[in-house]
């Protein structure tokens, strides 16, 4: 089983377009030691021809471009994405959807009913995409039983619901529901071992924390090293627990619940970072920090074999 990261950033890029943070200008500038980054997404296959898009990034036709394996170029019209699957409703999670939109059959999507009820109405990606390839939707049911995806023979997924809140434009924004957002655990069914994927976590479970128990690579929420950091820097008012997120140091951070696993040979991987994030800075004290702690930062085109 091969899982590539597409995209190892938050929402807005590194360095972001707008953003004129430290570590923004650094890259732009070359006075920092950090690596530009798009936005947040992977791709999993069995075979290494077909492969499901967890995440449709803003940047998606550049990780096309990136990844010739995800454009075979077999036919006239061709891709080796055979199926998408979104863990949310968020933007930068779903907008890439658009970019599919000549696909030569209706794209095959898997959500949750609450993250579908968001794609029909408060940001209508599959309404816009019926007018065009349309959408064979597939319901991620939460019940327990892992999913059936035809393109990844021999690769079970199970969905785990995570604490977080919907979108801003969704109908539910302030009523969490069921679904808004979900973990991933992806196991190789003829090796056994497991990948736990979830770029936003808002609080750590205690199912949660026994898949991650479980797990032999971990790619997790990097978002905020601080939960004040947007608010100290003057970049926002909300805080990483206002946007659903899990900051990374400090008591209860993302390191401390990291340490806290007993398994031994787990691979520990921080993604969805965002741009102000002083781990991106690659000789920084808290990169080295990071590795002290035995944690691994995402960068785009990392590849796993599970």
């Amino acid at each position: 089983m091969k899982i590539k990261v597409l995209g190892s950033s938050a929402g807005g890029g590194f360095p972001q377009w707008n953003c004129n943070c430290r570590n923004c200008n650094g890259v732009r500038r070359s006075t920092l030691k950090a690596t530009r980054r798009t936005q947040s997404s992977i791709a999993v296959s069995a075979n290494g021809e077909d492969w499901l898009l967890v995440n449709a990034s803003p940047d998606l036709l550049a990780h096309i471009a990136a990844h010739p394996e995800l454009q075979p170029a077999r036919r006239a019209r061709d891709s080796g994405i055979a199926a998408v699957l979104v863990i949310d409703a968020q933007i930068d999670h779903v907008t890439g959807l658009l970019m599919l939109r000549e696909h030569d059959t209706p794209l095959p999507l898997y959500t949750t009913d609450a993250v579908w009820q968001d794609l029909c109405s408060g940001f209508p990606v599959a309404t816009i995409l019926s007018h065009y390839c349309g959408v064979e939707h597939y319901r991620i049911a939460l019940d327990g039983a892992p999913l059936a995806i035809d393109a990844l023979n021999g690769v079970q997924i199970d969905a785990l619901p995570l604490s977080s809140k919907a979108p801003p434009y969704s109908p539910h924004r302030h009523a969490p529901r069921h679904g808004d957002n979900i973990g991933l655990v992806i196991t190789n069914r003829q090796t056994g071992k497991r990948v736990f994927y979830a770029p936003g976590l808002g609080a750590i479970e205690a199912h949660v924390l026994a898949a991650m128990g479980e797990a032999d690579l971990l790619l997790v929420d990097g978002t905020l090293w601080t939960g004040d950091e947007m608010i100290r820097l003057g970049l926002s008012k909300k805080t990483a627990a206002d946007m659903g997120h899990l900051q990374q140091s400090g008591p209860g951070g993302m390191i401390e619940v990291l340490d806290s696993l007993e398994a031994q040979n787990v691979r520990k991987v921080l993604i969805h970072i965002n741009n102000t994030n002083p781990i991106l800075v690659e000789d920084g004290p808290e990169r080295r920090l990071l590795t002290e702690h035995g944690i691994e930062v995402a960068y785009d085109g990392m590849t796993f074999e599970i």
